[in-house]
């Protein structure tokens, strides 16, 4: 019988210098069999909640214990595909747990996931919840932000250069949670 490969991960959040809180909650869920190595892989999961101390707190964790059981147990045999499904059930559980109370009200988070199995990586990502790539002494960012800045890039409306003359930080244009569609 073939093993699972042993990957050795480390995590961190930080508050940072703008917030009073930290609003991020991860999750790692790695295989315990062969079978499932081959057909799910290990999951990674990083999400940034917004909209308010408790609830953007509530948000990233919601879809950080969201992510993984969705994740394990679609029937889906392609890992794609699993990814996309999970990331829409930790968007419908926000949106669900946000009209239960009006303090929950527009919560929101970002959220950056990755899958590592025998066919090779696979992310799924909405926000600015950035995944990097750290291979022979060079870090590579694999997402783009999902953020008024980058866009205005990406259009070709703004450069790198000068992109915030004109339009301002920290405002993200996809999020999970506050519409029912992702």
């Amino acid at each position: 019988m073939t093993s699972v490969p042993v990957v050795q991960y480390a995590s961190r959040t930080d508050v940072g210098m703008r917030r009073a809180a930290n609003q991020d909650s991860l999750a790692v869920r790695m295989c315990t069999d062969f079978d499932e190595w081959s057909r799910c892989g290990h999951l990674f999961a990083v999400a940034d909640g917004m909209g308010g101390h408790a609830v953007g707190d509530l948000a990233s964790r919601i879809t950080v214990s969201t992510l993984p059981l969705a994740y394990y147990k679609q029937e889906a045999t392609d890992v794609e595909t699993r990814l996309r499904l999970a990331i829409i059930a930790a968007n419908k559980a926000i949106n669900d747990k946000s009209r239960e109370n009006r303090e929950f009200e527009g919560m929101g988070t970002t959220c950056s996931v990755l899958s590592l199995s025998e066919a090779g990586a696979m992310i799924g990502h909405v926000g600015d919840s950035r995944v990097y790539r750290v291979r022979r002494g060079r870090i590579e960012q694999l997402t783009f932000d999902h953020s008024l800045q980058w866009e205005m890039i990406r259009l070709g409306r703004a450069t790198a250069e000068n992109v915030e003359l004109y339009h301002p930080r920290n405002v993200i244009t996809r999020c999970l949670g506050p519409d029912l569609a992702v």
